[in-house]
């Protein structure tokens, strides 16, 4: 008999694999035994919006997920994600950020840099093509300020 945790892992790994049905069972189980995991209970509203459709009830859980596990960046992850399905591209980018403020997941960054996303210029007043902007820009990103 497996474990919620192994369950878990197991949902982990099929979902790495591809195998979204396989991930989306293996997580219900985990949830079954042990509600409290809130990185499952993140994959499960992804998994039932993408395999299921239930896109809005999945970011209401997430929503409620998050307000419990406010310090969790993998369920900002899944946030994001769940708002790209609902074609909510400004409130993805805001939960992306969020999350990667709270730990850089490389996940969260590939996802923001195929969105094809700027960050703002470091002098705002200033338009995005002035040297000044340039030169504090590629300053900031070698010194990981911004």
């Amino acid at each position: 008999m497996s474990t919620a945790n192994e369950l878990f892992e197991k949902g982990e790994e099929l979902l790495r694999r591809g195998e979204r049905l396989a991930a989306l069972a293996s997580f219900e189980k985990s949830i079954q035994m042990d509600g409290t995991n809130h990185k499952c209970r993140s994959y499960l509203a992804l998994l039932s919006a993408t395999q299921r459709g239930q896109i809005e009830n999945a970011i209401k859980t997430s929503r409620d997920i998050l307000e419990q596990a406010p310090a969790e960046p993998l369920v900002y992850l899944n946030m994001g994600r769940l708002y790209l399905l609902a074609e909510r591209k400004q409130d993805a980018v805001d939960a992306l950020r969020k999350g990667a403020s709270i730990e850089k997941l490389p996940e969260i960054q590939q996802l923001l840099e195929s969105m094809g996303l700027r960050r703002k210029p470091v002098v705002p007043f200033l338009s995005r093509q002035n040297s000044i902007n340039k030169v504090l820009g590629i300053l900031f990103k070698k010194l990981r300020l911004g």
